[in-house]
Parts: structure tokens; C-alpha cells; sequence
């Protein structure tokens, strides 16, 4: 991505809360990316499909969180993201959405796959925590056979035993062998999945450690989960990080990416 930025980022709370909660960091998160000259696209799920237990809360629902997404879009003028488990989904989402992600848990669906793809619009993959980094050529090959558009990939660490992820740094380069743009999720990667009994937990103290470390080793940009109280956030809260975080934080990723350009 050749910009005066030397990387872009995707961020906002794991779900949509409410209107206030979602506005307020999305604001936030346009006025320091702006401030740093970051590219930025605005991330927060409608529908949290693929939650530990029955009773999580998982969003507004794919009308109204649609809806919300749109006003953001309008209000700040940030492109958005956000995931489709369904096939039904689709096209809804297709109109609201600049960017369309798969999961993680769902990236070798093919028809959910083929269906994101034909909409034309960009894709992001979230890289299974049960795949090698070189089976992600087999996903991307599926949207190739029905698009032009180029995917982005986006790494988020590789189950370890039970409850724990790891991320395996060579993974990036790996991925970028592909021609697509790599992404590091640096918030996910530290989260212990099923990790509290009924919820995922998480180590959020080491997601800037990892961030740093992922675009040192070359990713094109950086996912990460922020909340305004992570402790209080309705889902993946362990594994978010405080929006006051992210002014030093950012400052040091756009260092280290313009030293490797120096």
C-alpha cells in the first residue's frame, strides 16, 4: 500500500452495542488516524454468530446493525467492514459494507466464499486458527474463480493446545507469496478461546507486543479490537485493548514500518 502512511489500519469494538457507545469510538478512531495519517476503515459486527455460550450477547441483528453501520459511514466518512455467516446475508450487507470479511470459523465455506466474492466488492479473509499459513491459497483461488478483486488476509493466530492460540510470524511472508495484502489481528491473536468456561478470555497486555512484532516482520496492516472500558465490553473484552492505548501505540507501528522503508 504506497501512501504517506506506511500502513493501514481496520479497528472498532468486536460488536455493536449501541448507537452511542459504536459512534463515539468510531469517532475517536477517525480523529487519530487522521491525526496520523493512517488509512482506516471502521470494523464492528452486526451479529456475533459463533459466541461461546447461548446467553452472549451477540448484536442488534443484521437490520439495525446495518443501519448503524451506515451512519457512521455517513457521519465520518470512514469506509466499514464487518462479517456475513449466512448466505442470506449477503447482498444486504453488499450495500452497506465497503468491505466484506469471512470469519475465521467459516473460511473454508465455499458457498459463503463464492456468494462475498460475486458481490465484486473487497473481500477479507480471516485465516482459520486451525489452518497453515499455505492453505490459504486454496481460499483465495475460490475467489479468483468468480472475481477480480484481490483479498485480503488476515492472520489471527493458530490454536495451541486447548484454549490457546500462538502466531507464527513466518505466516505473513507466506501469505503475501499469494499477492494479497497481509493483515495482522493482533487483539484476536491473544485471545484464549473458551478460554473462561462460558466466554473467550484473553491477554490483552500482549497485543501491542504482537502488533509490533507482525508489521516489523512486514504485514501491510494491523486489525485491533478497541473498547472505551474493555472490561465492561459486552463481547471479547479480555482481549481488547483501551482506546487511550492506541495514540502510542500507532505512533510506534508507523516507526517501525519506516524504518524497514529506510
Amino acid at each position: 500500500m504506497k501512501s504517506e502512511s506506511p500502513f493501514f489500519l481496520i479497528s472498532g469494538p468486536c460488536v455493536i452495542e449501541d448507537e452511542a457507545v459504536t459512534l463515539r469510538i468510531a469517532a475517536r478512531l477517525k480523529e487519530l488516524t487522521d491525526s496520523l495519517g493512517i488509512p482506516f476503515t471502521f470494523k464492528a459486527s452486526y451479529d456475533k454468530a459463533n459466541r461461546t455460550s447461548i446467553g452472549s450477547f451477540r448484536g442488534p441483528g443484521i437490520a439495525k446493525g446495518l443501519e448503524l453501520l451506515a451512519k457512521v459511514k455517513a457521519e465520518l466518512d470512514v469506509p466499514i467492514i464487518s462479517d456475513v455467516h449466512r448466505i442470506s446475508d449477503v447482498d444486504a450487507a453488499a450495500e452497506v459494507l465497503d468491505v466484506i470479511q469471512i470469519p475465521a470459523f467459516l473460511c473454508r465455506q465455499t458457498d459463503l466464499i463464492l456468494a462475498v466474492a460475486r458481490t465484486g466488492k473487497p473481500v477479507n479473509i480471516k485465516k482459520g486458527q486451525f489452518l497453515a499459513p499455505w492453505d490459504i491459497v486454496n481460499i483465495v483461488e475460490k475467489i479468483r474463480s468468480v472475481s477480480s478483486v484481490t483479498p485480503m488476509i488476515t492472520e489471527r493466530g493458530v490454536m495451541f493446545g486447548y484454549n490457546n492460540l500462538v502466531v507464527d510470524f513466518r505466516g505473513i511472508g507466506i501469505m503475501q507469496q499469494t499477492g494479497c495484502p497481509v493483515v495482522f489481528d493482533a487483539t484476536h491473536s491473544v485471545q484464549l478461546p473458551g478460554g473462561a468456561g462460558n466466554s473467550s478470555g484473553g491477554q490483552r497486555e500482549f497485543a501491542p507486543v504482537l502488533a509490533r512484532s507482525a508489521v516489523a516482520a512486514g504485514a501491510d496492516g494491523v486489525f485491533l479490537e478497541v473498547h472505551e472500558n474493555p472490561d465492561e465490553a459486552l463481547c471479547d473484552g479480555p482481549n481488547s485493548l483501551y482506546l487511550d492505548q492506541l495514540p502510542a501505540l500507532l505512533t510506534q507501528l508507523k516507526a517501525i514500518k519506516a524504518a524497514l522503508a529506510a
